[in-house]
């Protein structure tokens, strides 16, 4: 026997209007309403055009930023620095700081080498920029500073306008002419202009607001291209590694002149060079593949092998005599101290804009992914065009002390938030770290062997060298991806690493046009006896309705992609019809395959355009519209257009205004809506009845 409280439970449960919806999916529905015109739905539900004048937009932008919170947008410390808790982060950030100071000094004065300029800048851009990007960075997990890409596109730079200071000292001797007139820059004013002119544009793309351009460098483009640029960057190592002395190359071809030279060299070869090398990288690569994992499950703090590294190379060096008695390439002269500050030459910045350009496109481009990974990690927001200032303004302040472009190193990055970071404080505290290292303990590192150098910085693009296997997944997932991966790889890595990137561009540029060709479409059939309407050839349940052609277009209508429109709308209806009847693809088709039906008036009575996946429509893709709705009438053939958004309605509502050619269609907010109210013209009936479906 059922209780009275239970029977009362039981007819609250059958009036829940919700109950069907929690375990009865398959249970129906019957939705009454009249069937809408597009007209009739915009006065019902009293349409308007959003109406934002100039003078609306400036008051608003105004009002919302005034001085006091512009500045504070603008300096990001000034909204995090007040709430610093030290109880809760300042352990995690000591930690962090000084695990990522351990690794700005070996990939610093490594990386360094890369840009063509003493080690010592490597420890100067761990310091120098590194503070400033305190003040105004949005991404406190970052680990600014060298990188090897950044370093090996300004050490291109560098090489292309300097010469060596030797011969500037020995110009500078013979004659009273200055010598900047007549023989060049040295490798550090090449570099300091270079960073003063990426950190320029920088800001001015701050300015205009200009924080999205990173999406133009998509995930193939950048995964292809830093792959190519590892095999750069151990091109340029592999003279350090066997201890060999390359003349000066060309800077296109650069990889595979390189490996010619070398292999001519190889008998010269330094095999003591070669040993060290050897081990070094046997060493870290046991270090990062076995007792890294092994450590980082017991403790924040991984092992510094590769300052260990650089400490015992140095040791071995000073006791063994090793560049006397073996002929080992050393560091050489490290100064102590903090540089002056010197004003970049300023005449050569119109020489190097271009290759500035492309190195703040790529530094932009990695900084702001590396930012969104850590910010997605800990649900955090990182202001993209923020970011272009701390650059920015980064860039320029490093530039007075010779620094090069500042870039997001990855290892570093994901050794600094391992360690427990959790503000900006980490930065400065590896910020003093390095000053220390650069008051009193640099002129240690001068017997450092250059060959122990180049085995941290070949071991150390092991990840970018993995990349490889991302060719394979873009290939599953797109062609055309997987194409733009290839085009940029090869181009890059056979040829030079701006022209790469440029045909990488090209070929991103490519796919996108290549997509706009191919659009989805499809013809709709009707699902049972509902007002839902799918792809006949996926969805089985889906009939056609007899004397109605349901067309739908998935994409943009504009000029590249009218004819596409008109040519394809017209083999779906058969208008355009296979002279080869037994193929089934269109899409090998050329426009001699098809041939025109006169008789399509006797089979097809209706065609409505589901346009309610067309996202944009220009002038001549609404003239391409008219021509096909005029060719399809004067087959006695009604065309309709259903489910078209607002602006794309605006958009003809405009052009009607301005053209002759007027384009005179019924428009409906669905397809359903569309189909209804042809079958009423049919049997004549009335077209403000009620439908159920």
């Amino acid at each position: 026997m059922r209780t009275s409280s239970e029977e009362k439970d039981s007819e609250k449960e059958k009036l829940n209007p919700n109950r069907w919806l929690q375990g009865h999916p398959s249970q129906q529905f019957n939705v009454i309403r009249r069937v809408y015109q597009q007209d009739a739905l915009n006065k019902d539900a009293d349409y308007q055009v959003p109406k934002k004048p100039l003078s609306y937009r400036c008051k608003r932008a105004v009002q919302s930023c005034g001085f006091g919170e512009c500045l504070l947008n603008s300096l990001p410390i000034a909204k995090w620095l007040p709430r610093y808790s030290p109880k809760k982060f300042l352990v995690g950030d000591l930690v962090a700081g000084a695990t990522t100071a351990v690794m700005h000094i070996p990939q610093g004065m490594a990386y360094a080498l890369l840009a063509e300029v003493p080690p010592i800048v490597g420890l100067y851009m761990a310091f120098f920029p590194v503070l400033i990007y305190v003040i105004f960075g949005t991404s406190p997990h970052v680990s600014m500073g060298t990188f090897a890409v950044a370093c090996l596109m300004a050490g291109k730079v560098v090489t292309q306008h300097s010469v060596h200071p030797e011969l500037i000292t020995a110009v500078n001797s013979t004659t009273t002419e200055s010598p900047f007139l007549s023989v060049g820059y040295t490798p550090l004013q090449v570099l300091s202009i270079l960073s003063l002119t990426v950190g320029l544009i920088q800001v001015i793309m701050w300015i205009l607001r200009l924080g999205a351009v990173s999406t133009l460098l998509s995930e193939p483009l950048v995964s292809g291209f830093t792959t190519a640029a590892s095999f750069h960057v151990l091109a340029s190592q592999l003279k350090d590694l066997f201890g060999i002395k390359l003349p000066k190359l060309g800077s296109n071809y650069k990889v595979v002149f390189t490996v010619v030279e070398i292999i001519k060299n190889i008998p010269n070869a330094n095999w003591t060079a070669f040993a060290i090398s050897a081990i070094a990288c046997v060493v870290i690569a046991l270090n990062n593949e076995i007792l890294k994992p092994w450590v980082s499950k017991r403790s924040r703090v991984p092992v510094p092998i590769e300052l260990l590294a650089i400490v015992i190379g140095t040791l071995a060096s000073s006791f063994g005599n090793l560049k006397q008695n073996y002929g080992i390439s050393l560091v050489g002269t490290i100064p102590t101290g903090l540089p002056d500050a010197n004003v970049p030459p300023i005449e050569l910045l119109p020489r190097i804009a271009l290759d500035a350009f492309t190195i703040t496109m790529v530094t932009y481009t990695i900084s702001m992914s590396m930012a969104l990974i850590f910010a997605a990690k800990e649900k955090y927001e990182v202001d993209a065009n923020q970011e272009l200032l701390a650059l920015g303004a980064s860039n320029v302040f490093g530039s007075f002390f010779c620094c090069a472009p500042l870039c997001a190193s990855l290892s570093r990055s994901y050794i600094q938030y391992q360690a427990g970071s959790k503000t900006g404080i980490t930065s400065v505290v590896s910020a003093v770290l390095i000053l220390c290292v650069l008051l009193w303990v640099g002129p240690f590192f001068e017997q450092l062997p250059r060959c122990v150098l180049a085995s941290i910085i070949i071991v150390s693009l092991k990840g970018m060298f993995m990349q490889v296997k991302d060719l394979n997944k873009f290939w599953k997932l797109s062609k055309l991806d997987a194409v733009v991966w290839l085009v940029t790889f090869l181009v890059t890595m056979l040829i030079n690493i701006d022209v790469g990137l440029g045909a990488g561009l090209l070929a991103s540029v490519g796919a996108l046009f290549c997509r706009s060709q191919k659009p989805y479409t499809c013809l709709l059939g009707r699902v049972l006896d509902t007002d839902l309407y799918l792809d006949i050839k996926r969805y089985r349940a889906a009939e056609e309705i007899p004397g109605i052609k349901i067309f739908h277009y998935c994409g943009g209508l504009n000029f590249a992609s009218k004819n596409l429109f008109r040519a394809t709308l017209f083999r779906r209806i058969g208008y355009l019809k296979k002279r080869d009847q037994n193929k089934d693809d269109d899409s090998n088709y050329s426009k001699t395959d098809f041939e025109w039906d006169s008789n399509i008036g006797n089979r097809v009575n209706c065609v409505i355009i589901d346009a309610t996946a067309l996202s944009y429509v220009d002038a001549p893709g609404i003239k391409s519209l008219v021509a096909a709705q005029r060719e399809l009438v004067a087959n006695n053939i009604t065309v309709l257009l259903a489910g078209a958004n607002g602006p794309v309605l605006e958009m003809i509502e405009r052009y009607n205004s301005l053209e002759a050619e007027q384009l005179q269609l019924d428009t409906f907010p669905t397809v359903h809506d569309a189909v209804v109210y042809y079958k009423m013209l049919e049997v004549k009936k009335e077209p403000a009845i009620t439908i159920s479906t």
